[in-house]
């Protein structure tokens, strides 16, 4: 399997769902469950107390509404963090092979290494 496809089956697996999010905005959104989805955990939270508290109510309403609105704009951002974050792997890894290639170590180096490394415990 090349590079991209992993990347793109690993993007397929975080992925987060519009549907998914409405789904749970609608049924457990005054608990804050599709911004726990969407990886919103402070506001979710705020929204979960809120909803304990019988004054928290009436905003939390309003705040349930407005988030409809959002929805959209909270998913496409939580998919292009996943990006970015697929994006900042690949390229640690790509580092990572240009320096084992740019140094290559000898296993007696590296012996001598661990060696010195024990001493100095």
């Amino acid at each position: 399997m090349d590079d991209a496809t992993k990347q793109q089956l690993i993007y397929e697996a975080h992925r987060k769902s519009t549907g998914a999010s409405y789904f749970l905005w609608f049924f457990l959104g005054f608990f804050g469950a599709h911004r726990f989805y969407l990886g919103r955990t402070r506001s979710a939270i705020f929204q979960l107390l809120l909803c304990l508290s019988i004054i928290g109510l009436i905003p939390l309403a309003f705040w349930w509404l407005i988030d409809a609105f959002l929805i959209p704009d909270m998913v496409r951002d939580e998919n292009l963090e996943t990006i970015r974050k697929l994006d900042g792997e690949r390229e640690e890894e790509r580092l990572r092979l240009e320096r084992r290639r740019a140094h290559p170590t000898d296993p007696r180096v590296e012996e001598i290494r661990e060696m010195s490394r024990r001493r100095l415990r």
